[in-house]
């Protein structure tokens, strides 16, 4: 594996290229020099489609679910597969939270290097950083760092689960329902297994394939997934819809009866 995935690398070029928009939906003025070394050519690589849009869509989206939450009264928040993100230094939380990065520890290392190197600003809230194979079991990880399962949390496994097979999606779901208290939320994004179908998607797709990042799981009917893992959704969007990146989204958002769409889903559910 690279020290920084290339999911990493070109989602943080995506987000370098919205924060220099004049309409950006968000500011992460680090992106750029966490793009390196191969964002921005991955970026023109895997291009198109919508896919820049996305992620900035996205990224605006988990924001506001973390902000929203926090101001609900959330105090843990914990960030699944963090990778190149800022989120603890470019949301302005209160300093009463506590804010867990989870993810590789090979990244977590060269990540904290290189934030040194830019001379980034300290974060506001109290931010932890937590090296874990997510592959397997690193919720024991999690405590040791200060993680109090007897408080709501607010998960966020940003750009995770099409990287897993449906299983691994499921148990990844449960694990967070095991780990929470009563009050707890996820927010996160799940492509519809038709988007995995759509022949235009499919030199996208091959392209992740070739590079050992294969797309694998897509549900079409999320609210029925995410139900059978413990959790109920209570909002779930497209981009282009309010809230959702309306009026940045490329594409017309298709009536949720039209079958065959090639869909994302943003979604925030909360502990049943």
């Amino acid at each position: 594996m690279e020290t920084v995935s290339y999911t990493s690398q070109w989602t943080a070029a995506a987000r370098a290229l919205e924060s220099e928009r004049s309409d950006a939906l968000f500011s992460d003025p680090l992106a750029r020099s966490l793009a390196e070394p191969r964002g921005f050519e991955l970026l023109d690589q895997y291009g198109g489609g919508g896919l820049v849009e996305f992620v900035a869509i996205r990224t605006r989206y988990l924001d506001d679910a973390i902000n929203d939450l926090v101001g609900q009264g959330v105090r843990q928040v914990v960030l699944i597969a963090a990778g190149m993100d800022t989120r603890a230094l470019r949301l302005k939380l209160p300093d009463d939270i506590t804010l867990y990065e989870v993810d590789h520890q090979a990244l977590i290392t060269e990540k904290e290097k290189r934030l040194a190197r830019l001379a980034a600003p300290s974060p506001s809230v109290r931010l932890r950083r937590v090296g874990a194979d997510l592959a397997g079991e690193w919720s024991a990880a999690l405590r040791d760092a200060g993680f109090d399962p007897a408080l709501p949390t607010l998960w966020v496994p940003e750009a995770l689960l099409f990287f897993l097979t449906e299983e691994q999606s499921a148990t990844l779901l449960r694990t967070l329902a095991a780990n929470s208290a009563p009050g707890s939320w996820v927010a996160l994004d799940i492509l519809s297994k038709s988007l995995l179908r759509n022949p235009a998607a499919q030199i996208f797709l091959s392209a992740l394939k070739s590079d050992g990042i294969p797309w694998l799981f897509g549900t079409d009917t999320p609210e029925e997934f995410l139900a059978g893992t413990g959790w109920t959704v209570r909002e779930l969007k497209e981009p282009g819809e309010p809230g959702a990146g309306e009026g940045r989204w490329p594409y017309a958002v298709q009536p949720r009866e039209v079958g065959g769409v090639a869909r994302n889903w943003l979604i925030r559910a909360e502990l049943t």
